[in-house]
């Protein structure tokens, strides 16, 4: 098994093109945690990342996404009343706390495990410009099985419209 900073050298914050180059893999070493390509990949960059602070003292990242009224899921979600699915904003969290594990210098491929509590107190619409995803590291176990657990939100040009807790993101090491 690869040692992701064998391969990458942390920064504090990341550009559409580090994203796209972490979701082509490898990026981490060959078998470590990638982002997913376009256009299931939820950000167009990560403005702050950080092994500690947050809520919880355990790590934080921040992150954002431009949007466009032509997104792809606007026009399938729903016929004359588009809005971002639910699973999306929360399938973006589940990506960031991948990439931080992988970040903060753990092997295997992410797999989201489930989550908590998740409460949608909104929704984004093409009018909105910018969500902003906010993630604060709960607990990190780094044995055969990495999992990250994190509380996070999702906020639409500045308003909150999704909160959860307890998300769950664990790297699997490759077998054979």
């Amino acid at each position: 098994m690869f040692n992701p900073h064998d391969f990458h050298t942390p920064q504090s914050s990341y550009t559409r093109g580090d994203l796209l180059r972490s979701s082509a893999g490898g990026y981490f070493g060959p078998g470590n945690a990638q982002l997913p390509a376009p256009p299931m990949l939820m950000m167009d960059r990560i403005t702050d990342i950080g092994i500690d602070g947050g809520a919880f003292g355990k790590g934080r990242v921040a992150a954002e996404l431009d949007v466009a009224p032509d997104h792809w899921f606007f026009a399938c979600h729903f016929a004359g009343d588009p809005v971002m699915p639910g699973c999306l904003g929360l399938d973006a969290m589940w990506q960031i706390i991948g990439f931080w594990l992988g970040w903060s210098g753990s092997p295997g491929k992410g797999r989201a495990l489930g989550s908590g509590e998740v409460k949608f107190r909104g929704h984004i619409t093409p009018d909105v410009r910018l969500v902003r995803y906010e993630i604060d590291m709960r607990q990190v176990r780094r044995g055969r099985l990495v999992l990250g657990i994190a509380d996070g939100r999702v906020l639409a040009d500045g308003a909150c419209v999704y909160l959860a807790k307890d998300m769950r993101v664990g790297l699997i090491a490759p077998t054979g």
